[in-house]
């Protein structure tokens, strides 16, 4: 029955997310905002389709949820991470791999929203673009969302947390919003099954600005980690 019923959503979800692309297309040619609107509205249907799976998505921390400039880190289980920032951020932008800068329909609204494209392998010349492209987003008073590990891990694992987030974090002084999750128990990082269960997204309380580089890793790490190993739990 899981499988079945996962493999509905995953129907569900492609056939949504085509209807909402193609169907949304004109309004590439409008204000950014337009598009944000889009991806709120595509963002809900993914999350509330999941009742087909059994599964409940839950957001806490509503009061940390930033409205102005601002850096979110979440923790980062499986592609619903990506997801969920969509459907709450006002104005999120997303750290995108170049990889992705040609499929149709996903690149146009994402350099449309403004998004940060980089080549992962370009080191230090890809921070100081971050840097240079993230304070313009703040100029705009975007949230732009970086996964502190860099990639997916199971929930569970142990963290790893990379260095260019408190390279961020000191250069573009602005506060770092931390996103617990347990998403991954439910929704796998790998193959289609989606578990029953309920999948809480728990915006923390913001790092404030000018603090230490190892201070703040140590926050972060220490705050994310301890609560999405409480979110396990349910």
């Amino acid at each position: 029955m899981i499988a079945l019923r996962s493999f509905a959503y995953v129907i569900f979800f492609y056939l949504w997310t085509a209807a909402v692309a193609v169907l949304a297309t004109p309004l590439l040619l409008g204000p950014t905002r337009w598009v944000h609107a889009m991806f709120h509205f595509w963002g809900r249907g993914v999350t509330g389709g999941l009742v087909i799976c059994g599964i409940r998505v839950e957001v806490r921390g509503r009061e940390f949820i930033p409205t102005g400039a601002a850096l979110v880190a979440p923790k980062h289980q499986c592609m619903l991470d990506v997801f969920a920032q969509f459907t709450w951020l006002p104005a999120s932008v997303f750290v995108m791999k170049k990889e992705l800068g040609w499929i149709p329909w996903l690149a146009w609204y994402a350099r449309k929203a403004g998004a940060i494209v980089i080549d992962r392998e370009g080191h230090s010349k890809t921070m100081r673009q971050v840097i240079r492209e993230g304070t313009e987003r703040f100029r705009q008073g975007r949230q732009v969302v970086i996964f502190p590990e860099g990639t997916r891990k199971a929930p569970g694992a142990p963290p790893d947390y990379k260095p260019g987030i408190a390279a961020l974090y000191r250069e573009l002084d602005v506060p770092v919003y931390p996103v617990a999750t347990n998403a991954g128990v439910h929704w796998p990082a790998h193959g289609f099954i989606r578990r029953p269960g309920t999948i809480v997204f728990e915006y923390l309380e913001p790092i404030p600005p000018g603090l230490k580089r190892a201070e703040f890793m140590r926050i972060l790490e220490e705050r994310i980690e301890t609560k999405s190993t409480e979110l396990l739990a349910l």
